[in-house]
């Protein structure tokens, strides 16, 4: 029998464009065989949708035309109910769309990698793919996971954090610190978000003002690191759980200034001589509907694969990718970033973000270590299920209740 994968995907949050192009490049290489696949959109307005419209991506360019052809479903957040719901419910029937066995979601970005979304497919105790509700929240928090990375002797750049309210209450005063304990240039970012919005470098007190202030436009928490100037960008991807996990080949994706764009990522052509891009969505199907578009998403991404660097770095880089996953108890699959200072003899390499929900699923990095993504997708499904039994031998009741102790007539609980 096939498994019904609920596809989540969308999501309130400015990647919400990015996930609907990570969902169908990743529906596009499953196994259909194996896979009766259930596409569910959360649209900007946190509703959920489901239908064959959403496997078109022409049909995003219409959104309000799309939603409103499209039947609006909901979940439970009850315990052992895996049913997703129609809204509006006809005269007969349960309302049921579908029961699902397990959700792939290829969501980025604040409500969606953070932890929030973990949270409710946690209540109903569904299998789903990828990290939990406190690895998502730690590798989306950029202040968190520095700290807890330092902490494991695991190597960060510099870097200084404060909070919105800080910034708009006393800003000469968080300056002031600021470049006391960093000197120029710096990289100002919100601490949760991710496809580089809201970055930007600073050189000067002038340009540290007006980069935060757009990073406050899109977070409470702010952070600004020390600007490694001539860096060498490397990525590598981890597959596995915290206890028994493996690194993918290197790359290094090439940008067009000094830090990795938006653009970069998602917005300039693929192919170039020695770069891989990757297959465009054109012409697959599924359930009938064709999946075409411009956009290739993290694919389009001009890229070196496999990263060419110099003696024991490749190594020296698995090796972080895979301690930074352990330490920060992921789960499925994640993209680690580092950055390696090419100014200093010494080539000093620093984790500098952690991907739980990578665009396109890293799937090109793992066709470079000889797995093809029909073969990861299975893994993480096995992945899913296989926590979700791990958690269902842990004691959540102790058979007792302690109201059955109390005097008839109740007591009285005080302050």
């Amino acid at each position: 029998m096939k498994l019904t994968v609920g596809l989540l995907f969308g999501g309130r949050s400015v990647e919400n464009e990015i996930s609907v192009v990570t969902a169908l490049q990743t529906l596009e290489s499953m196994d259909k065989e194996k896979y009766e696949v259930v596409p569910i959109y959360i649209a900007k307005s946190g509703k959920w949708y489901s239908g064959e419209r959403l496997l078109t991506v022409s049909n995003y360019r219409d959104m309000k035309t799309l939603l409103e052809k499209t039947p609006e479903v909901y979940m439970r957040p009850v315990y052992g109910d895996h049913n997703l719901y129609k809204v509006k419910k006809g005269l007969f029937g349960d309302g049921i769309v579908a029961k699902l066995d397990v959700i792939l979601p290829t969501l980025h970005g604040t409500n969606c990698e953070d932890g929030t979304l973990q949270g409710v497919l946690a209540c109903t105790g569904i299998p789903f793919v990828g990290c939990n509700t406190l690895a998502s929240a730690n590798g989306m928090d950029k202040i968190t996971m520095k700290m807890i990375l330092k902490e494991c002797g695991i190597p960060v750049v510099d870097y200084f954090w404060f909070n919105d309210k800080e910034w708009y209450a006393d800003r000469d005063a968080v300056v002031a610190r600021l470049e006391k304990a960093l000197s120029y240039p710096v990289i100002v970012k919100p601490a949760n978000s991710g496809s580089s919005v809201g970055i930007k470098a600073a050189h000067n007190t002038a340009e540290l003002i007006e980069a935060v202030d757009e990073a406050a436009s899109f977070t409470t928490r702010i952070i600004v690191e020390r600007l490694v100037t001539a860096l060498k960008e490397v990525n590598c991807s981890v597959m596995g759980d915290y206890n028994d996990c493996e690194p993918s080949v290197c790359e290094v994706p090439m940008r067009s200034g000094e830090i990795l764009s938006y653009q970069d990522k998602y917005m300039r052509g693929g192919g170039s001589k020695g770069a891989k891009g990757g297959a465009k969505l054109s012409g697959a199907k599924m359930g009938g509907a064709k999946l075409s578009g411009e956009s290739e998403g993290m694919r389009s991404t001009l890229r070196e694969i496999p990263a060419k660097l110099q003696k024991g770095e490749t190594e020296r880089i698995q090796d972080l990718a895979v301690q930074t996953f352990r330490a920060l108890s992921c789960d499925g699959l994640s993209r680690i970033d580092f950055i390696i200072d090419e100014a200093s003899p010494e080539r000093p390499i620093y984790v500098n973000e952690i991907n739980t929900i990578p665009g396109s699923l890293s799937s090109y990095l793992w066709e470079y270590s000889g797995k093809k993504f029909p073969e990861v997708v299975d893994k993480l499904i096995d992945l899913a299920f296989a926590r979700s039994r791990e958690e269902g031998f842990k004691v959540t009741d102790f058979g007792g209740n302690i109201f059955s102790a109390m005097p008839v007539g109740g007591a009285k609980f005080s302050k």
